[in-house]
């Protein structure tokens, strides 16, 4: 079967679209989504392509080698050592078995926490969504429980001016994991 045509009806497949957060898909040429009903009328098919790891300009903490941000086939973002690679046939690292998920990123603000007195951080998610939550604010793992204030508050993203749009294509949602 040819790499660029629909295995469900034969039509072409689309070019490699992007999504938002990174991820790549081709859809089948037959199908367009619709964002009113939130499905795809026509064909459905959606050949969703592996991320390739993207070098950083960061060494590893336990032998020096680069690290690579690397994507999950559900879409959770790692650093993981480019010395290290998955044997599936043991289900073990061989060589350096380092990993840092990366789970958002985190930024102090000039405001102090309504709740404690403590200073705000702004937090971002690795989807893009942002809190202002207390600095004080933690997790146990082993508990299971938050620790330090418990203060959250979600941002609203601004709301953006829709120009036309130019054929500009809705997309699917994502497979969920």
């Amino acid at each position: 079967m040819e790499e660029n045509v629909c295995p469900k009806c034969g039509s072409p497949l689309t070019d490699i679209i992007e999504t938002p957060n990174g991820r790549r898909l081709q859809r089948c040429s037959a199908g367009e989504w619709d964002p009113k009903t939130k499905k795809t009328e026509g064909c459905d098919y959606i050949k969703w392509l592996p991320v390739e790891p993207k070098v950083l300009d960061e060494k590893c903490p336990k032998c020096g080698s680069a690290l690579v941000l690397q994507f999950t086939r559900f879409g959770k973002k790692m650093k993981k050592c480019s010395a290290g690679e998955w044997d599936p046939n043991t289900k073990k690292v061989i060589g350096c078995d380092f990993v840092e998920w990366v789970n958002g990123t985190t930024e102090p603000l000039d405001e102090d926490c309504p709740q404690c007195g403590a200073k705000l951080v702004l937090y971002t998610t690795a989807n893009g969504k942002q809190m202002k939550k207390c600095s004080t604010a933690g997790w146990d793992k082993e508990k299971r429980k938050a620790t330090g204030c418990t203060y959250v508050e979600w941002l609203k993203k601004a709301p953006q001016v829709k120009e036309d749009s130019g054929g500009e294509e809705f997309l699917p949602p994502e497979p969920k994991e």
